[in-house]
C-alpha cells in the first residue's frame, strides 16, 4: 500500500495516508474531502548526505574526461 502526502485545500493542514485501492480520503482534522495530492519524496537510506555534499566522481576510466564516467561518447 502506498503513502500519499495530502494537502487539505479548507483548513490547510498537511498529512500522510496510506492509500488502499480507491478508497477515498479525508483530512483528519476537519472531514474535508477537498485535498491536494501533493509530489512525495522517495525515503533512501545511507548516511543523510546531500548529492551536492558528495564528493565528485573521478574522471573517466576510459577517456580521462574530468566530469566523470558516461560523460564522453566512449562508452
Amino acid at each position: 500500500m502506498p503513502i500519499f502526502e495530502y494537502a487539505c485545500k479548507g483548513c490547510g493542514k498537511e498529512f500522510e495516508e496510506l492509500t488502499q485501492g480507491n478508497a477515498s480520503t479525508v483530512c483528519p482534522s476537519c472531514a474535508s474531502t477537498d485535498l491536494k495530492k501533493k509530489m512525495s519524496n522517495f525515503a533512501v537510506s545511507g548516511s543523510g548526505a546531500v548529492f551536492s555534499e558528495r564528493e565528485p566522481n573521478g574522471p573517466c576510466g576510459t577517456c580521462g574526461d574530468p566530469r566523470g564516467a558516461g560523460a564522453c561518447a566512449m562508452n
